[in-house]
């Protein structure tokens, strides 16, 4: 069985909170995503060393280079995942379209992706609505004091 995951992450990729607000940050999402008898739904919050992918998984079909518009190869970027255990000091990479050195973070996913030192992830939200509202990421927003990035996973 594969896993979903609907995840938060900062809009600037080195950004971390405080520890007091992603304690606050996590009972806020228990509160919004409760969790029913029998379900493996799971709340986490992960502080990163190092700049780390937090990507759509099997649902990216595309990825675009927005230097030459061209599509990446999915596999280029899966090796580069697997390479680099998904972790990065500099998002700067050489792609493979037009041979030209950009961020990883200015790639055009077809499924929102990002990179990121903190993430708060729900694995198989277990409520109908499966994703943050708009309200919800606004009120982590104001817990964490800064803005983020929904992503959403099929791994």
């Amino acid at each position: 069985m594969s896993d979903f995951y609907v995840s938060l992450i900062p809009t600037d990729v080195n950004w971390q909170p405080t520890k007091e607000a992603a304690t606050e940050v996590e009972t806020y999402v228990r509160r919004v995503f409760p969790d029913p008898d029998g379900v493996q739904q799971d709340v986490t919050v992960e502080f990163y060393d190092r700049i780390t992918v937090v990507d759509a998984g099997e649902n990216i079909r595309q990825i675009t280079c927005p230097r030459c518009d061209q599509n990446i190869p999915l596999d280029w970027y899966g090796d580069l995942v697997e390479e680099t255990e998904g972790e990065f000091d500099s998002l700067i990479v050489t792609v493979p379209c037009c041979e030209t050195a950009v961020a990883l973070d200015t790639l055009t996913f077809d499924w929102p992706s990002g990179f990121a030192r903190f993430e708060i992830a729900v694995a198989n939200p277990a409520r109908t609505e499966y994703t943050f509202t708009r309200d919800e990421i606004s009120a982590v927003e104001a817990i964490l004091g800064h803005q983020l990035r929904q992503i959403v996973a099929h791994i």
